[in-house]
Parts: C-alpha cells; structure tokens; sequence
C-alpha cells in the first residue's frame, strides 16, 4: 500500500512537471540551466499549492504582484524551491552520478533532475510550513483563556475582521469539518482548537492522491502511552502514571501540564468498566478522552460519518464567511472567559458515551485470558511430574496497528480567500 501511494504521488508530480514543461515550450530532452529550471519550479510551486481555473493561473503566472498577495509567504515559497534546486545540485559534486558528469559541472539539469527537486518539496514541504500552522493556532490559544481548546464563534470571526483575515470559513462549513462545538447554549458555538487547526481547509496544498497538513501533534502524545502500553488495552492506573508526567507546549517557553482533575480520572475509570476494567487505546471513548486532557493538541473525535473532510473547492462558494455573517456573530464578542471559573464554561459539555472501536477488544481480551488459563494448566501439570501430551493450539487476532484513528485531515488559507481576492483584482 506504502509502495502504491508512494507511486501515485511519483505519478502525480510527474504529470504536473510534464504539462509545464510543455507549457513553457521546453523539451523533455534538453537539459535546463538554473534560471530555466527556477521558471519551471516557479510555476510549479503556484499550480501545487493554489486552486485554479486555467485562466486564473494565466494571470497569476503573468503577475507576480498578484501571486505575492494570493499566495503569503510567496517570494520565500520561492527561495524554499531554489534551495531544494541549489541542494541537489551540491549532492551531485559530492557524488556524481554515472552519466551526468556534464550536467553536473556545466550546472544544467535534467527532468530526471527536476523530478527529483519537486520530489523533495513534496516530501520537506510540510516541515517547512508547520510554523504556519504554529501561527494560527498561536492566535487561537491567545483568545482561549482558561484552555479549555475552544474559542467562541463570535471572538473568531471578530479576529477574522480585525486582525487575522485567515480565520474565514463560514459556519456551514466549520459544522462540516467539525470544527465546531455547539452544545453549550450559554457560550453559544465555539470553535475547537486542534479540529480547526487538522481541518481540510488548512491544508496547504490538496491533490487528487495526498494532502499536505498541519502536524497532527495529538499523535506525539498518543505515541508516548503507546509505547510504554505496548498493548491495545490498559487499565486506568497504568495510563494515569504516563499522563501525569507529559505536557504539552503552548508556546516556546510555555509546557501545559495535563488537565487530570478529579472528574477527569473518574471519566477515565468509566471507560474502564465499559470495556471490563481495560480502556481500549484505539477507541473513540479514549481518544474523547485525550481530547479532554490535552484540548489545544488533541482533536475531539466525532462519530464516524458525522463529519466530512471536504475541501473548501469541494464544499462550494459557501465555504467562506460573508462579511455581513462575520459582523453579526461579532457583533456578540465577549469576555466571559475572563469573569467566570473554567468549571462554570460547561467545556465538556460535548463528552458523548457513544464508543466506536477498531476491533472486537471482548474477544481479544477473552482470547488472552483463555491462553493465560491453560498456560497456568499446563505449568501445574508438568510441576506435578505429569506429561502434557498434544499440543495446545489457538489463533490469536493479528496485533493492532499504532496510531489513532481519529485523525481530522486538515487546503490552505491562501486558496480560501482566492476567489474573492481574484473577483476584487478584476474589479
């Protein structure tokens, strides 16, 4: 499957590079020198990361002004690319390859060449945004202060208007995404941290075959309980010894600690004698309750089909907010987060009992206990000087992949706002 995904993106890239190529009336065949590679890497970049009709790249493309204001970031976008172009060429004077020793020392390249460029923006691309990513969630934990991983609808379209434009998409589409908590009738809809943070609609760029996201940082933390646990289940006690000393970071100087108040530990135990006094590590229960402890990091697991990761040009023109939609919920910006205690926010008033898991956790827990006895069986009689004839046979289910399953996949700002910006322009 890795192998299959890995040739589809291959394929991907491949076909993007050729019909620019073509676009630009270079043949496949002819080695480019640095200037005409950075013409085709300039025009790739754009066509990767932006969502466009043909017409609309054409003006793009024709005015780099506009592409600086579409695109944030763009010119540096564009040093990013000539950076993977400048290191290639340095890992062919360290190592020439059999046959491009006069590309090599001329300081041409080749599609091959190419290829292989965008193929290390593909794969470094994301690393290279995450502080992006850092921004906006920056800018929302700012307005979240008693961190509780929300921030009030009214609060995040007033940002929107004031000082952040990225904060745009509109309520339809939030709910979509399932970004959005809604059960508090006191607070009114708010937005939840890291379901907006992994929403498609920050992604910054979305293909056919793959998404570029921001990090899903929920998956540290599960991975630091998965392999102490190394186990698909665990008691509530053995979880607790792990959490306790684990933090998460809020901003470079900053370490949240867990939210493990008592009730926290008691939802915990509670999932336990759901599951037979086990809480199940890959279940939707759990995974709720990570969110709980680490609400800025860990995405609140919806039912499955609740929710959809359309992209905003899949979603449709209503993707993003109207300015007279945002005025209004602004208009009822408030500073209740300053007046009252957290318990009195009604902040897990989203918590669920409904549990979803990846595998049948009775039957493998039944399966264990049974091996368990005739292990104890078998012990017994060969202590006693018995012979154990025969052989004791059974099937044990395949072990469980790591990782949560309740991942949000996160299409990036820039496009958000393209349509309009592009209407305005023509204007």
């Amino acid at each position: 499957m890795i192998l299959t995904l890995d040739q589809l993106i291959f394929d991907s890239e491949s076909h993007l590079l050729e019909s620019i190529y073509q676009g630009q009336r270079k043949p496949l065949d002819r080695a480019l020198s640095q200037k005409g590679l950075m013409q085709v890497l300039e025009e790739y970049m754009i066509k990767w990361m932006v969502d466009a009709e043909p017409e609309d790249f054409e003006m793009l493309l024709g005015n780099r002004t506009l592409a600086a204001e579409i695109l944030p970031h763009y010119y540096d976008i564009v040093n990013f690319a000539e950076g993977n172009m400048k290191a290639l060429q340095y890992s062919r004077e360290q190592r020439m390859p059999k046959g491009q020793g006069q590309n090599t020392l001329s300081v041409r390249y080749s599609f091959d060449d190419a290829h292989k460029v965008v193929g290390g923006i593909t794969r470094s691309f994301q690393s290279y945004w995450q502080s992006e990513c850092d921004s906006m969630k920056s800018a929302l934990v700012s307005m979240d202060k008693h961190a509780t991983g929300r921030v009030p609808l009214s609060n995040f379209y007033n940002t929107a208007i004031n000082t952040d434009w990225r904060f745009g998409e509109s309520e339809e589409y939030l709910r979509e995404l399932g970004a959005l908590d809604e059960t508090s009738k006191w607070i009114g809809p708010q937005v939840i941290i890291p379901n907006y943070i992994q929403a498609t609609s920050n992604c910054i760029v979305s293909t056919a075959h793959y998404l570029v996201c921001c990090v899903n940082e929920c998956e540290t933390l599960m991975g630091e309980i998965e392999s102490v646990i190394k186990a698909p289940t665990a008691l509530p006690s053995a979880i607790l010894d792990i959490v306790r000393n684990m933090t998460s970071q809020t901003t470079l100087d900053h370490d949240e600690p867990a939210h493990l108040e008592k009730h926290m530990i008691s939802q915990l135990e509670q999932v336990a004698k759901n599951h037979g006094g086990m809480v199940p590590l890959h279940g939707r229960l759990f995974a709720q309750w990570l969110h709980y402890v680490f609400p800025r990091e860990c995405p609140f697991p919806h039912k499955q089909g609740v929710t959809t990761s359309a992209t905003p040009t899949e979603f449709g023109e209503q993707y993003i907010a109207s300015q007279e939609e945002m005025q209004k919920h602004a208009e009822n910006v408030t500073d209740v987060h300053l007046s009252v205690a957290k318990e009195e926010l009604q902040w897990m008033s989203q918590w669920s009992e409904d549990e979803e898991l990846m595998l049948d956790y009775k039957n493998e827990i039944s399966s264990s206990s049974s091996w368990r006895f005739l292990l104890i069986v078998a012990g017994l009689i060969l202590a006693a000087g018995g012979m154990l004839s025969g052989v004791l046979g059974g099937s044990s289910k395949a072990s469980m992949p790591l990782g949560s399953s309740f991942q949000s996949h996160s299409h990036y700002n820039s496009v958000k706002l393209w349509q309009a910006a592009l209407t305005a322009f023509s204007t």
